[in-house]
């Protein structure tokens, strides 16, 4: 699975999901207060920046950390075609409307992939693609999402050699695939994000993987702290110090690698590169305010409506109601909007607006979306 936090290639710097889910473009209005200006800045209540579908479940591969709980054959009860027409259509609809990232499992399972990929395209959306480093994802295939208009893709990278990379993603051979996948990639003149996972058994290969992910031509390297949801229950996490270390270093990185070093699921990512630069928490920093909810809508397979696939409470089903009616209206979703809200340290954090949180992390470790994530080192 590799749900993903693709920037633009206009603005590959800006986000995906820099530090969390960044670089949106605000909505609603900006009033005349600054505590008002920074509000409107870090809400985004009209309509979501990334939209992350899990087009099929269905994937090749057997990754230990797959939140999907990916599965080797599709669904009968995914969204049909049609379905699928319908929800793009009311995501085209929004102002402004979002970038879609079409995810999985490996999206490339569905038959009807390009039909749903050149639909949104003609809806004037801009798509991002997270497919599976499988057989199904050749040169020609990559070629034809460039000719198709794709605009980002990603890789996932979770070694520094075939043993590391081959034993998360539990199919022999995904290392060479990856990284030939990847000069294809470079080749078709698609941006390319290669995400990591963060897990204590990944932690003292970071600084090799970054090499790594230096050869791949990559625009953007975004590390994915772990939440234990689906299967990644069951694999080691590092500590709120190990946290933050890892993010200290990755601001120092900065663009010497000549990539954008990214975090997601670690929105204190902003708190951190703020801190080093002796900004305060009102400073402009990519992608202030966006997490779980604020600014990410996540659809799974069967069209329940999530505010990440990271925080998996379904809002309700896009078989019923209009995605952005969900989006916008649930109780849910607009409690996620409001920091101010939130329990512990993040409620009471001076950098809630810009960060917040993982509302993933805070359910997976209390049962309470709106409650502390127990990543962050920082006391308010």
């Amino acid at each position: 699975m590799h749900v993903t936090n693709l920037e633009t290639p206009a603005s590959p710097g800006g986000h995906p999901h820099g530090g969390g889910h960044p670089c949106g473009h605000p909505s609603g209005h900006v009033g005349g207060h600054p505590s008002d200006q920074a509000e409107a800045r870090t809400r985004y209540d009209d309509s979501p920046r990334r939209v992350y579908w899990e087009l099929t479940r269905a994937c090749a591969l057997a990754c230990r950390h797959c939140r999907a709980e990916a599965v080797h054959h599709r669904s009968p009860d995914e969204l049909t075609t049609d379905e699928a027409f319908a929800v793009l259509r009311s995501l085209a609809a929004a102002r402004p409307a979002p970038v879609v990232v079409l995810t999985g499992g490996d999206p490339l399972e569905r038959p009807d992939f390009w039909e749903i990929l050149d639909h949104a395209r003609a809806l004037g959306l801009h798509v991002d693609v997270a497919p599976s480093a499988t057989p199904k994802l050749s040169r020609e295939v990559i070629l034809r999402l460039a000719a198709r208009g794709v605009g980002a893709m990603s890789l996932s990278l979770d070694g520094s050699n075939a043993r590391r990379h081959d034993g998360m993603r539990g199919i022999a051979g995904c290392f060479d695939r990856t990284m030939e996948a990847a000069r294809h990639v470079s080749e078709a003149g698609i941006a390319l994000q290669v995400n990591t996972l963060v897990t204590a058994d990944t932690l003292s290969d970071m600084p090799a993987i970054c090499d790594c992910v230096g050869t791949m031509h990559a625009r953007r390297w975004s590390l994915f702290f772990l939440v234990t949801t689906g299967r990644g229950s069951t694999l080691p996490q590092i500590t709120a110090k190990q946290a933050e270390t890892l993010l200290r270093w990755a601001v120092r990185l900065g663009r010497s690698k000549g990539f954008v070093v990214a975090a997601t699921e670690a929105p204190m990512y902003r708190r951190v590169l703020l801190q080093m630069r002796g900004l305060g928490p009102d400073a402009p920093v990519p992608g202030a305010g966006m997490r779980d909810g604020n600014g990410i809508l996540f659809l799974s397979a069967r069209g329940d409506a999530m505010p990440s696939g990271f925080l998996p409470i379904v809002i309700g089903n896009v078989r019923e109601t209009d995605a952005l009616s969900l989006y916008r209206e649930s109780p849910l979703m607009r409690d996620l909007r409001r920091p101010e809200s939130f329990g512990g340290r993040c409620g009471a954090c001076e950098y809630r607006e810009v960060c917040g949180g993982s509302r993933g992390r805070a359910f997976a470790a209390t049962g309470d979306p709106l409650g502390e994530d127990p990543l962050c080192v920082y006391r308010p």
